[in-house]
């Protein structure tokens, strides 16, 4: 790439302020671009203006980071890895990787203040060939944009609440009529679907500390040796803490896009940077709090659940630990009726929540109007107004509800396909796989892409800066997870009942 891409950096001359001085603060509406090439590095203001504070970025963060897989995951992560002792090990550094991608997320957030995430840098690093990187976002954000995995989680606690039989039929018809009762609440019912959404938000936390809760008193109260009438063996099973691990790196990659799954969205708040409050400030402390946060709940979870579920339990429950959790510990009635009922709605809620943020960009963008939730959905929109979706004027429209349908049919089709073409037992660890792998080249991308600018462009003001050996281990972490298909596991198959590398290859196709 030559510096003509570029033409030169853009600096403010003498007599304006500083970039660093302005950035810091609410930019002053007289610092104007110079050259257009350049703009990306200028603060832009959204047209509501900056209504975003500290508070509500970290909302914006944490409640796109926890999601079901809180409730969802962990028993896929034992069951893939062998051992308890290697899953916690996983989180951890899991956490440590995230960080790292957090660093660099920081880095290109604070030098170019901007709404959009990665498509902004991307664009900003990458200028040959011409609309590579938009397209590239713009194909990621439609095809794997759906929100299958939790209309799977939400059709399984549903039946297991209910006690009815889990079939194959049964899961894919329950998570299929979810889907589109979302799809018709957000088209047709746009005010209501938003109040909806957001008191099934706080149901989850509520239900999320609930669980670290329990877990804590149950480990602390009650005596190890003594099981409950429900036949609860108590205890963290420490001496069989790494039985049955299993190295492979084919597994362990597996385990790793799980966990970089629950991690998802620590960048949330670098897509509306444009209606942030002192945005640089914000953005160097809401995202490390908040992988602090998600690290720690994470961790307390898998406590609680290892203390309380046998360990052969766990591996065989799929996406049901967290009701094998509740019912061990309470019992029939509550523990295994009310309590995975509250996480099939939770699961519902953050169904809401993902469709609402990645559609409703197309009405948005006719009215110039915004909300502090809609993080995802900035994404979209930059991508729908260069002009990158088939039929934009039809998509964008607003009619005849007043309510984004055309891009709420573009999101409903590609979640249906997943919801019901792939076995329903393997759905939720073959979304994590295939959006795992599909980001580690969109990873690469912006950690070389940091290195080459800090190469070709010293001068641009940087108010944080990413620990360069943290980006290569990123970088080498990513190339590792891009091979790991051709590390086959011992039995021909990963954590799916099928081709072990079907992942990889759909990721590719995409």
């Amino acid at each position: 790439m030559s510096d003509l891409d570029y033409v030169e950096p853009l600096l403010s001359p003498p007599t304006t302020p500083t970039y660093g001085t302005a950035l810091e603060q609410d930019p002053p509406e007289t610092l104007k671009p110079a050259r257009s090439i350049e703009d990306d590095v200028l603060p832009e203001t959204a047209v509501v203006g900056r209504t975003i504070g500290w508070g509500s970025a970290y909302i914006i963060v944490i409640s796109r980071v926890i999601g079901s897989g809180i409730f969802a995951m962990p028993g896929a992560i034992v069951k893939t890895v062998g051992s308890p002792g290697l899953a916690l090990l996983m989180w951890v550094v899991g956490a440590l990787v995230a960080w790292c991608g957090l660093a660099i997320t920081l880095e290109y957030g604070c030098m170019l203040p901007r709404s959009g995430g990665e498509k902004v840098y991307l664009e900003y690093t990458f200028r040959r060939p011409r609309f590579l990187a938009s397209t590239l976002v713009a194909v990621q954000a439609v095809l794997l944009g759906f929100t299958a995995s939790n209309c799977i989680v939400f059709a399984k606690y549903t039946l297991f609440a209910l006690k009815f039989e889990p079939s194959d039929a049964a899961v894919k018809a329950l998570a299929v009529g979810l889907l589109t009762a979302i799809t018709i609440v957000h088209g047709c019912f746009y005010k209501s679907g938003i109040w909806i959404q957001n008191i099934l938000g706080w149901a989850k936390v509520v239900l999320i500390v609930f669980v670290i809760v329990t877990g804590f008193f149950v480990v602390a109260f009650r005596r190890e040796t003594e099981p409950s009438a429900e036949g609860i063996s108590l205890g963290f099973p420490a001496d069989d803490l790494w039985r049955g691990s299993n190295w492979s790196w084919g597994v362990l990659s597996t385990a790793f896009f799980k966990i970089f799954y629950s991690y998802a969205g620590l960048g949330n708040i670098n897509n509306v940077l444009n209606e942030v409050k002192n945005p640089v400030r914000t953005l160097k402390t809401v995202g490390p709090v908040a992988l602090m946060t998600a690290c720690v709940m994470y961790l307390l979870v898998n406590v609680a659940y290892l203390s309380v579920v046998p360990i052969e339990d766990i591996k065989q429950s799929g996406e049901l630990i967290a009701a094998l959790f509740f019912e061990r510990v309470f019992g029939p009635g509550f523990g295994n009726v009310f309590l995975p009922l509250a996480v099939a709605v939770s699961a519902a809620g953050n169904v809401m929540v993902v469709t609402f943020s990645l559609v409703t960009h197309q009405g948005m963008a006719q009215k110039g109007i915004s909300a502090n939730f809609l993080s995802k959905a900035r994404v979209n929109q930059e991508v729908a107004r260069q002009g990158f979706l088939p039929y934009a004027s039809l998509l964008a429209s607003s009619r005849p509800f007043n309510a984004p349908m055309g891009g709420l049919i573009v999101h409903y089709v590609p979640s249906l396909l997943v919801i019901v073409l792939p076995p329903s037992a393997d759905v939720y660890a073959f979304i994590a796989d295939v959006e795992g792998y599909a980001g580690q080249f969109f990873a690469v991308a912006t950690s070389s892409g940091l290195l080459w600018l800090r190469y070709k462009k010293p001068d641009l003001y940087r108010p944080f800066k990413a620990w360069i050996p943290g980006v290569w281990l990123r970088i080498a972490l990513c190339i590792g997870l891009i091979a790991a298909p051709f590390f086959p596991p011992k039995h021909g198959t990963g954590d799916v009942g099928f081709f072990y590398a079907t992942y990889a290859l759909v990721g590719l196709g995409v």
